[in-house]
């Protein structure tokens, strides 16, 4: 019988496997609750500091993923040079100073200037967590531990604009920045205690013009590598732009801005459980089979949500519905893209995850941006974006895989 997480590698012996996945889940929550606690505040946050035009309470969040985009392209380079706990600490740090400096800003202006430094240190741990998991795992096991790491991490969306919710009725806006400065000391405290270097000294690559051409080179230069990234960065501009959207669309649309928390988690939730089924199935049936069927799932789900918007039918119910079944396949198909695209660069995996993931959140960024901005008084633009990403995806998963889809590899030895 499988035990109920993977073996570790002799990488490190120290956290355990049930504590190592319940700190890089903790650590990629970060990202999510900077964000999704934000989505309820934003009618306050324009209301304070008298931002005029609905649409641009959008950038609270377009800031903080900008931020988070561009310091990516730096984080695993030096994390590859210095080692990944140096620079995991230091990010974590900034993230929450930079917290506490978006609770004091004084105006939007600032605010969006604190939002984006906030952005650039939670891009140090989400970053890192890729490497670090790459350090100690290969293959389907790296699935799977970023499956089940992906499970704990969905407490994060379901909970976090419940909690930004329930701030707000007893605080102002700037408390919700508090917290997450307190969540930020409380992971500094606990991966300063607990977590070893994972990387070797040997296997660390000096920076310079030299290496760092051939790392580039090793990450860009691989053809499943950039095809996954790709389209790894198309269905996360899906889910960008209902974020982007889903403040206005339950206040505007259906008029029941008491109900976004309820239905935001009940969508969170179906990610959580589409990971855990990949976390159970991945091994035996592989990445590409669950992945590619996933991204034509989503891809479905989003046409006919499409197309009920096109009709004129919209009902919250069915909206939750559509949106909870799309991302349950987005659950299923964005752990095994991540590895597939992590998979042949593990070498320089820390200089791999930065270019990934910088490109996928300054991309995804994009497309919520663009299609939030679209917002018109119905669903019509997101899921417009929705369909039309998960068509870019495909079509990307059919280029790299020259056409075959769902077959199964080999697991690495």
């Amino acid at each position: 019988m499988d035990s109920p997480v993977p073996q570790e590698t002799p990488v490190a012996e120290r956290p355990g496997p049930r504590e190592f996945i319940a700190l890089i889940a903790l650590i990629m929550a970060t990202v999510a609750l900077a964000i999704d606690s934000m989505i309820p505040a934003l009618p306050a946050i324009g209301q304070s500091l008298n931002v005029l035009h609905d649409n641009d309470r959008q950038f609270v969040i377009g800031a903080f993923l900008i931020g988070f985009g561009v310091s990516q392209f730096f984080i695993g380079t030096l994390s590859d040079r210095f080692g990944r706990r140096p620079v995991l600490l230091i990010s974590v740090a900034g993230y929450a100073i930079f917290s506490l400096a978006a609770a004091f800003a004084p105006s939007f202006e600032l605010l969006i200037a604190a939002r984006m430094a906030q952005g650039a240190g939670a891009a140090g741990g989400r970053a890192l967590v890729v490497s670090i998991v790459r350090d100690r795992y290969v293959g389907r096991q790296m699935a799977r531990v970023m499956s089940l790491a992906f499970i704990v991490f969905m407490a994060a969306p379901v909970l976090a604009p419940s909690l930004g919710q329930m701030i707000l009725l007893v605080a102002p806006w700037r408390w919700i920045f508090v917290a997450l400065a307190a969540i930020g000391i409380l992971i500094l405290l606990w991966a300063g205690l607990r977590l070893p270097e994972t990387l070797p000294r040997e296997r660390r690559i000096a920076i310079t013009p030299a290496g760092l051409g051939a790392s580039y080179a090793m990450v860009l230069g691989d053809r499943q590598s950039n095809g996954y990234t790709l389209a790894g960065a198309f269905i996360n501009g899906a889910l960008m732009s209902f974020i982007h959207s889903v403040q206005q669309i339950f206040t505007d649309v259906f008029r029941a801005p008491g109900m976004l928390s309820i239905v935001f988690a009940a969508v969170a939730t179906t990610m959580a459980i589409g990971s855990l089924i990949n976390s159970r199935l991945v091994v035996r049936l592989g990445m590409r089979f669950i992945g590619h069927w996933a991204l034509i799932g989503f891809t479905l789900f989003g046409g006919i949500h499409l197309a009920v918007a096109l009709s004129g039918h919209e009902t919250m119910i069915d909206f939750a519905l559509l949106q909870a079944a799309a991302m349950g396949c987005f659950g299923l198909a964005a752990a095994n893209f991540g590895a597939l695209a992590m998979e042949r660069v593990g070498h320089v995996a820390g200089t791999a995850s930065s270019l990934q993931g910088a490109f996928q959140t300054i991309f995804g960024a994009a497309i919520g941006i663009s299609v939030g901005r679209q917002f018109d008084g119905t669903t019509i633009p997101l899921y417009t974006g929705f369909f039309l990403c998960g068509l870019a995806a495909l079509c990307t998963i059919l280029v790299t895989e020259r056409g075959r889809l769902f077959h199964r590899t080999p697991q690495p030895a």
